[in-house]
């Protein structure tokens, strides 16, 4: 009885609590962009006899829409001009801006040269051929000499982490394993690699 009652309440835990998380973290997020768009929602209230959150809806609405719209935009050749121009005068005004700016493409891939959207998953040996410790890991280039630049990103954040530079011999490629497969093993701390590259091909 004690085992079956032990059971039972960890195993709703184990159910309830990442709901709850995620819950907690929509409310934490859909707070923080209120309070940013604060000034916007009292605007539209002043305009619109509506409740505050149907306020917010409609002004989180209009951003979005202006979003697509200027991504729409800037896919020309004049919005990509015009875009050019007004990111190398930011850059010169808001010496933050370009850092603040190649985080947000690296994370969102849509960078070329991005880990996120065009890196290779592979398990390296960082230490050396001789030592069996293996990392997972996403080779981001190439060199002449047979040497890869490889990042190996942190668990359970993977924006963040390391890059090494290391031998061919040191690195086996898994071209079947997709990114985001790979990204949830590391998000897991490392939970389901086993899975992940039992009946990879590599």
């Amino acid at each position: 009885m004690k085992n079956f009652i032990k059971t039972s309440l960890l195993g709703g835990l184990v159910v309830m609590l990442p709901i709850a998380i995620l819950g907690f973290f929509f409310k934490w997020l859909f707070r923080t962009v209120t309070d940013l768009i604060q000034p916007l929602t009292d605007y539209a209230s002043s305009i619109y006899p509506v409740p505050e959150i149907v306020a917010d809806i409609l002004v989180m609405v209009i951003i979005l829409l202006s979003c697509f719209f200027i991504g729409a935009v800037v896919s020309t050749k004049l919005g990509n001009l015009l875009h050019q121009t007004f990111d190398h005068v930011l850059q010169k005004m808001a010496p933050g801006y370009r850092m603040v700016k190649e985080v947000v493409v690296q994370v969102f891939g849509s960078s070329e040269n991005s880990p996120f959207s065009n890196g290779q998953v592979a398990r390296v040996k960082i230490f050396g051929v001789d030592c069996p410790t293996e990392v997972t890991a996403l080779v981001v280039d190439r060199s002449d000499d047979d040497t890869y630049s490889v990042f190996m990103p942190t668990g359970p954040n993977p924006t963040s982490g390391n890059i090494y530079h290391v031998k061919k011999a040191q690195v086996t490629l898994y071209p079947d394993i997709k990114l985001d497969s790979a990204m949830r093993t590391v998000i897991a701390c490392g939970a389901g690699s086993a899975e992940l590259f039992k009946n990879a091909v590599n």
